[in-house]
């Protein structure tokens, strides 16, 4: 695979601001560097069972199976001020919605000062896309135990402290499915410090929704059935805009996330 060296260089980014429609620069096989040393890869096709499996889990998340939160754009309120049902308003123009599965961290401001499992677990008509997302998960790990065993046995050693009832697969807590959802610029200081999210993107007639890392300059592809393994924890990082190039297209990524917030619980 190609080697890319990350460098640090100048930007003006701040938390919170949205991120910009930039082109792709990183849309090769690759490891990225930084200092000397390996701290993620991008894959622009999977491999064949992964493929299958993010497939599977896209088409579950698309149905009326799975329970989803749906983020109302502009023109989804206006059209609901209007008179139009609000299930009704959702249909026009992109649609942004999104899945958490696994474990939920303690959220003392909603009134719940403890840890618990995502409530979806709980929906019948969900678990073909619950198991379809845990078998992707652990698929993903064997992907990176071949590419960068570094960071494989770096995630084993960190998951020691996490009890397996809060796992998602084997090197993750958490995972969440986001449909159109374009990120300001932000950073995972939630995460386990020194382990990788995994980022399975989804596309059909759209573009955009590349990860821009502007410490680096690094636009990295986000190309359908591709793979991005990356320390989210360590940059200011956004995603850009998505724009859908027919109608009903869009991009819908597979996320799978450590969350430090499991270490040490019970």
């Amino acid at each position: 695979m190609k080697r890319v060296d990350l460098i640090l260089q100048p930007h003006e980014a701040k938390i919170g601001q949205d991120c910009p429609y930039l082109a792709p620069n990183i849309t090769e096989d690759c490891i990225f560097y930084e200092n000397g040393g390996p701290i993620g890869f991008y894959i622009k096709s999977m491999p064949e069972r992964a493929k299958k499996l993010a497939n599977l889990a896209n088409a579950e998340f698309q149905s009326d199976r799975v329970p989803k939160t749906y983020l109302d754009r502009m023109e989804t309120v206006k059209l609901s001020k209007e008179g139009m049902k609000r299930s009704e308003a959702r249909l026009v123009g992109v649609s942004q919605m999104s899945t958490i599965l696994g474990s939920v961290p303690p959220k003392p401001v909603m009134r719940r000062p403890y840890p618990t499992i995502s409530s979806v677990h709980q929906v019948k008509s969900a678990q073909t896309f619950i198991k379809a997302m845990l078998m992707l998960a652990k698929e993903s790990e064997s992907i990176m135990h071949d590419i960068l065993p570094e960071q494989y046995h770096r995630q084993v050693e960190l998951f020691k402290q996490v009890p397996d009832k809060w796992k998602f697969a084997n090197l993750f807590t958490s995972s969440i499915s986001n449909y159109n959802i374009s990120a300001p610029f932000h950073r995972d200081t939630g995460n386990i410090v020194g382990a990788v999210n995994v980022i399975i993107t989804k596309r059909l007639n759209a573009k955009g929704g590349n990860l821009y890392v502007p410490d680096y300059g690094a636009v990295m592809d986000s190309a359908d059935n591709s793979m991005l393994v990356y320390p989210a924890w360590k940059n200011v990082h956004g995603v850009t805009p998505i724009i859908p190039t027919h109608d009903g297209g869009y991009r819908n990524s597979l996320v799978f996330y450590p969350l430090k917030a499991f270490v040490g619980e019970k």
